[in-house]
């Protein structure tokens, strides 16, 4: 471990020099170190010399709260920051959630946080159930919990009327020692039998919203240990309610929903000698790799079996190991310890190439940017190399003892989710089946054989909810092929669904190798004689295979339907989606102006057409003719 005050005189070197990776590498191993609030200020002193070096993720953040907050403030942002998160938080007023959520006038609106925290603690939400227990009649207790409810459920219902952020709210705490000692576990209607029914009520009015979600205080208290965490002293004094030790914690853990709300991770990259098992494939004999029940091997166990939890979870995996591939994939097939087997991963780089060219040829493969990539390594030498040369892959560091492996991958912020889809949890046969396809498209023969061969078939369909979900991941990680790169949260998505004119449509792709899942979004909005394309979007999954065509197709389709004359769409140019550049000019749209780096594209539709390709079969699911006839559960968001 190196010291801080070396670590920080490496940082200025780096920083004065100009070796921004450098600075920031260091300046994360500080921070995992000592994050402290002194620590982040010194972080936040040295992001506004990096800042400009870094592609950072904006979020305004509204914290609304029964305490003092403000100390948590400072070190959530400096670690948002090393995680490449730009924080902007606005603190509400001490105890004055209640005006925030209901007053559509109040400062919470007018911040228009792209995300909210509601931290509020029992003693000051239910006074009566955590001070006054013991004189309570089970009847008042019951009252007291249920209008608690009801007030929750009219805060969400006020939330949402007003704003489409995401909401993150703090479950109750129970008492350390309850009111009636001991005697209060010989019930389920005890006090801390009360608090849970409080917090299942609380579930229940979440659920009834979009993108609300609950973050598991008293876990969170556990974890650390409730006495750890409670500083008496500076609740009396201060209404701080968490000792300066915790505080960091309580920032981390926000961190794991902002992570998860932004960018999370779509890939694990691997190393096997020494990460996976213990010992080395190449060398040892297999009985001789270290991996099963009891120690040490244990320790590598757990590893595997949290790694495995991420792939249940949705995260893509892959191996970077410098190893002779037989070897390598032996113990991977006959070990009998092994949890993980060639079937888990969808992309293998067993060789004696280095590290960093590896990741790069996984990203290629799995047609993702190499700032979806994370990358685990017992090695420090190769962690180092590759955050220097390639800071955008998050690098989990690991301790010098394998025993604490499974922690730090568990405890990792980047792969946090609060969603899963269908089309998650089968990514990995999908990445299968895409090899496959590649294979099939290396054979000799013309690229229209190769379309015919594929049979594919496009399913059109309005939206649903059970597509919704899915919907709103794809705005949000779709970049390659994403004409306007607009985000929207699922809420939003409701919004714009229920909206008159707007019309929302998911596509899914199925092929004689399997079902690709939901890979396209389309949004349109009908404005007097033109159809406006606010959003259409492909999943690199599917890239390159004329599925682009058949949607612009199915578009311009309905616009002849509804007897429009143009179709018009917007190109604003990423970083990323330069595939989708020539769209519109390749399908006979016009330039018809700029604004910014924006360009607007025009199709007459009284003077060209847009075929769907001769090899795809397009399926669009049976809906009214009518506009004025909604899905039925647009229908009842509509009506609240």
């Amino acid at each position: 471990m190196t010291d801080i005050h070396n670590l920080r005189q490496q940082i200025e070197t780096d920083l004065r020099e100009g070796f921004w990776a450098g600075a920031h590498a260091k300046l994360q191993q500080a921070w995992w170190q000592q994050p402290t609030s002194a620590a982040a200020a010194y972080v936040m002193a040295c992001a506004e010399r990096l800042r400009e070096h870094r592609v950072l993720l904006p979020c305004r953040l509204a914290i609304l709260r029964s305490f003092t907050i403000e100390p948590v403030v400072p070190i959530l942002r400096a670690a948002s920051f090393l995680a490449d998160i730009d924080v902007t938080v606005q603190v509400g007023a001490f105890n004055a959630y209640a005006q925030e959520f209901l007053d559509p006038a109040s400062s919470l609106y007018a911040f228009s946080p792209d995300v909210a925290i509601l931290c509020l603690q029992t003693r000051d939400v239910v006074p009566e159930i955590w001070e006054e227990f013991s004189g309570l009649t089970p009847e008042k207790a019951r009252e007291v919990v249920d209008q608690a409810i009801a007030q929750f459920h009219l805060w969400f219902s006020a939330f949402r009327r007003n704003s489409s952020a995401h909401v993150i709210v703090h479950t109750f705490e129970r008492p350390g020692l309850a009111n009636r000692g001991i005697l209060d576990h010989q019930s389920q209607h005890g006090q801390g039998g009360l608090i849970s029914e409080l917090n299942h009520g609380l579930h229940l009015a979440a659920a009834q919203f979009q993108n609300i979600y609950l973050l598991d205080y008293e876990g969170l208290m556990s974890r650390y240990g409730k006495e750890n965490w409670h500083d008496q002293v500076k609740w009396l004094t201060t209404r701080l309610p968490i000792s300066a030790a915790c505080l960091p914690r309580l920032a981390e853990e926000w961190l794991r929903y902002l992570h998860a709300l932004g960018a999370p991770v779509k890939a694990l990259v691997v190393d096997l000698d020494n990460t996976l098992w213990g010992g080395l494939a190449g060398e040892d004999e297999l009985e001789a790799i270290r991996l099963g029940r009891e120690y040490p091997g244990a320790a590598y166990l757990g590893v595997q079996r949290a790694i495995l939890d991420l792939y249940h979870r949705g995260i893509l995996l892959a191996i970077s190991s410098k190893n002779n591939s037989p070897e390598a994939l032996r113990v991977i097939d006959k070990h009998p310890g092994m949890l993980l087997r060639q079937e888990h991963f969808s992309a293998l780089r067993i060789n004696w190439n280095e590290k960093v060219r590896s990741l790069r040829e996984i990203a290629i493969e799995l047609n993702i940017g190499t700032d979806s990539l994370a990358f685990l390594d017992d090695n420090p030498v190769e962690r180092e190399r590759v955050r220097l040369e390639m800071p955008e892959v998050k690098v989990i560091e690991l301790p010098e003892n394998p025993v604490g492996f499974e922690h730090a991958l568990r405890s990792s912020v980047i792969f946090e989710r609060l969603e899963i889809t269908a089309e998650d949890r089968e990514k990995t046969r999908q990445y299968r089946e895409q090899r496959e396809r590649s294979e099939l498209a290396k054979e000799p023969g013309s690229l229209e054989t190769f379309y015919r061969s594929l049979a594919q078939r496009v399913e059109i369909a309005a939206l649903g909810p059970e597509s919704l979900a899915r919907v709103a991941q794809l705005t949000h990680k779709t970049n390659q092929f994403n004409l306007t790169t607009k985000r929207y949260t699922a809420e939003q998505i409701l919004q714009l669904a229920a909206s008159p004119g707007f019309e929302v449509y998911s596509a899914r792709v199925r092929d004689r190798f399997g079902d690709n899942g939901i890979v396209g979004v389309i949004i349109t909005r009908t404005h007097e004689d033109t159809c406006e394309i606010d959003t259409l979007l492909l999943s690199c999954r599917v890239i390159g295979r004329t599925v682009e065509t058949a949607l612009l197709a199915f578009i311009t389709d309905e616009a002849r339907r509804q007897s429009l004359n143009y179709v018009r769409g917007w190109f604003v140019p990423t970083r990323k989606n330069q595939p989708a550049e020539d769209f519109y000019r390749r399908h006979e749209f016009r330039d018809n102006g700029t604004l910014g780096d924006a360009t607007r594209w025009l199709l007459d539709l009284r003077q060209a057409s847009i075929s769907c390709p001769g090899w795809i079969d397009i399926h669009v699911s049976s809906r009214s003719d009518s506009r004025s006839e909604q899905p039925q559960f647009l229908t009842e968001y509509a009506a609240g």
